[in-house]
């Protein structure tokens, strides 16, 4: 192999290993290497040895050795990238100072990441406008509602960074509803039917008139007024719209209907409930709300809501629409997650393998990702499936530059050296920031992992990186070995991990996707123990550190062991 192709591939091992936490992978330089130099394709089974190699090299050096090796390589690896910061569009019709926007939750499930997404568009534009936001319980609809939702909606928002001016339940507006439904019935414009369901939705799927939208104002009037009094599915009250329309959202919908249901906050004070798209309808008028930005899947609802508000002499919003936000492999319905927790394939709404603001943030994935995802991902209009490595890609940015580094060994074997002096050595905790050391002991015990006790050989010579060189003596359930004084080329010899004894057990949870090319993979979540050095042991619940050459993980529960669960490289 040619020098030119060495020095490549050893540039590209760098370049991996110092985006990953130090650890370059194999795959992903060889991927590199045959993209960037078509004619090496022909030759790849050759080359594909000399990667192994080279990247065995790499990843035995310290993270700091590998920086200063790639910063005499490409220095302008480090540069920060001189374009235009991403940012959202600007708002049509928006004006400084006047922005009003809606976070419009149903207090029905928990958040989920694409939640998250539209609630950091409509907080954006309102702050960028120095503006209001009303955070809007949108609970009419007793049968779905929960009293613990509307709390736990608050945190998310919360941990998101997310504030606003104004909280306001739509529930607690029903006299209001009430007043211009009466008015819709009074101006002709709303009736009341009491076909069964089947028959209505036969007649709307024809584009046919329902027999009681002939009833006259009096009629309706009447019987508009004695639905408070009927039980549920006998009556509903319906918008004189467009039979023929083909938004099949215009053909005569229901307004209101009856629900025999206690609401959570209102108990049993109110029958009648409004459908969304009303209630909707008025909120966004009555409360001044000037810009709403929302996902398309209410498309055809827009066409509705603005013919109820022209009806009523309302104002409407300036809507804005973007596509729904999928990340690949994670569910984010509750028709399809809460079958996976009655079954016990997902322990709950947190399990880290979802997308649920509160499953998010138990993984590891800090708030600002979030934000960060939605300038990266824009208000897009086509259908976006997000690959989990972009929220990986987004998160290590945010998370490598403040987490603290730690030695961790996955299946500990012991490892007795001969000719180690007891002591201890200072570690910095972070490869480049100033954010202190850590100091672990040495004994002629120490433990290593099990996957590298398993690949070695009597008469191999490694590092333990940061300590010293050693000769393996014996390999098996226990591992003896030497201390070597000879000099070695570090570049070339193999590196591992270490940990002392009277190191922090460790439990790590490591998930990975629910779904698999549409199959659920019910084995998608591995429980690793190991041991971590003892200054690990300082660490807090919701700590983000980075055990070296693992990857990142964050501190779910102190105790006996430690649980942590693994964020991603």
């Amino acid at each position: 192999m040619s020098d030119d192709v060495e020095t490549h591939i050893r540039e590209l091992a760098l370049k991996n290993a110092v985006s990953h936490g130090g650890s370059a992978e194999k795959k992903a330089v060889i991927s590199k290497l045959l993209g960037s130099r078509p004619d090496l394709r022909a030759h790849a089974r050759k080359v594909i040895p000399d990667v192994e190699r080279i990247v065995g090299e790499v990843n035995a050096l310290s993270e700091s050795a590998q920086r200063d090796e790639l910063v005499s390589i490409d220095p302008s690896f480090f540069e920060v990238e001189k374009k235009e910061k991403r940012s959202l569009p600007p708002l049509p019709d928006a004006k400084d100072g006047a922005v009003v926007t809606r976070l419009p939750p149903e207090p029905n499930g928990y958040p989920h990441i694409g939640h998250g997404l539209s609630f950091f568009f409509n907080h954006y534009y309102a702050r960028h406008y120095d503006g209001k936001v009303i955070l809007r319980f949108d609970d009419t609809n007793p049968r779905a509602e929960k009293a613990e939702f509307y709390e736990a909606i608050r945190s998310d928002l919360r941990w998101l960074g997310l504030d606003w001016e104004r909280e306001h339940n739509m529930s607690d507006d029903m006299k209001v509803y009430y007043q211009y439904a009466t008015k819709l019935v009074e101006q002709g414009d709303a009736y009341v039917c009491d076909c069964d369901q089947e028959r209505v939705s036969a007649l709307r799927y024809k584009g046919e008139a329902c027999p009681c939208s002939q009833r006259n104002i009096e009629e309706n009037t009447s019987m508009w007024a004695a639905m408070f009094d009927r039980g549920e599915g006998e009556a509903v009250l319906r918008l004189r719209g467009d039979v023929a329309s083909q938004n099949t959202a215009m053909r005569d919908p229901t307004l209101f209907r009856v629900i025999d249901h206690p609401h959570p906050i209102h108990g049993d004070r109110y029958s009648v409930w409004p459908v969304y798209d009303f209630a909707c309808a008025i909120e966004d008028s009555i409360l001044g709300i000037t810009h709403v930005l929302r996902s398309n899947e209410f498309a055809l609802r827009i066409e509705l809501q603005d013919f109820i508000r022209r009806r009523l002499g309302l104002r409407s919003p300036v809507t804005l629409q973007y596509s729904r936000f999928t990340i690949r492999g994670s569910p984010t319905s509750k028709r399809l997650i809460r079958p996976l927790i009655e079954e016990g394939v997902v322990s709950g709404y947190d399990d880290p393998r979802l997308v649920t603001l509160r499953a998010l943030h138990r993984r590891g994935i800090v708030p600002e990702t979030v934000g960060e995802l939605a300038k990266e991902i824009g208000l897009s209009t086509s259908e976006p499936e997000i690959d989990w490595s972009l929220v990986e890609s987004i998160n290590r940015k945010l998370i490598d530059p403040v987490a603290k580094r730690y030695f961790f060994v996955e299946d500990p074997v012991r490892l007795e050296i001969e000719g180690l002096a007891p002591g201890e050595v200072t570690l910095p905790l972070h490869p480049t920031a100033d954010l202190g050391t850590r100091t672990i002991p040495v004994s002629t015990t120490l433990f290593i992992s099990k996957e590298d006790a398993a690949a070695l050989a009597p008469a191999d010579r490694i590092r333990l990186k940061d300590l010293c060189n050693i000769d393996i003596l014996e390999a098996g359930d226990t591992v003896t070995a030497r201390v070597t004084e000879e000099k070695v080329d570090l570049r070339s010899i193999q590196k591992i991990q270490w940990a002392p004894e009277g190191g922090v057990a460790i439990e790590m949870t490591v998930p990975s996707p629910l779904y698999v090319d549409k199959e659920l993979q019910r084995d998608s979540i591995a429980y690793v123990t190991g041991i971590a050095e003892p200054a690990f042991g300082a660490c807090e619940v919701d700590d983000i550190v980075q055990f070296e050459r693992v990857g990142f993980a964050r501190v779910d529960t102190k105790g006996e062991p430690v649980r942590v669960i693994f964020a991603h490289r």
